[in-house]
């Protein structure tokens, strides 16, 4: 199992890679991301929206209402180029990363 902490730092990255392809809202996102994990993965409602506010902040991500006739309306969150420099950049940052910690790992005791 994956610690939540190594993948912390990169919620934006996962966020946003689930932007890439069209906008989206919060259960959408969530949801693709335990797909996209085969449910190892998944964030907690809060954090996600922190995540939000944070990109949004930084201009990576716009948010708007989206059209629903039948129940509350939903804030749908679109990559803007901003963003979408700063999520190629983070993901060449994971490969030097990455690399890095490839450096280090040894093979698993049961092979010695």
């Amino acid at each position: 199992m994956i610690s939540s902490d190594v993948l912390r730092g990169y919620n934006d990255t996962i966020v946003l890679a689930c932007l890439l392809d069209k906008d989206s809202y919060g259960y959408e996102i969530n949801k693709q991301i335990r797909d996209q994990s085969r449910g190892y993965y998944h964030i907690k409602e809060t954090t996600l929206y922190s995540v939000f506010n944070r990109l949004e902040k930084h201009g990576f991500i716009t948010s708007y209402f989206g059209n629903e006739s039948l129940g509350k309306r939903r804030t749908y969150y679109h990559i803007t180029p901003k963003g979408y420099e700063y999520y190629c950049s983070k993901c060449q940052e994971w490969k030097e990363t990455q690399e890095l910690i490839d450096a280090f790992v040894r093979e698993t005791i049961e092979e010695k």
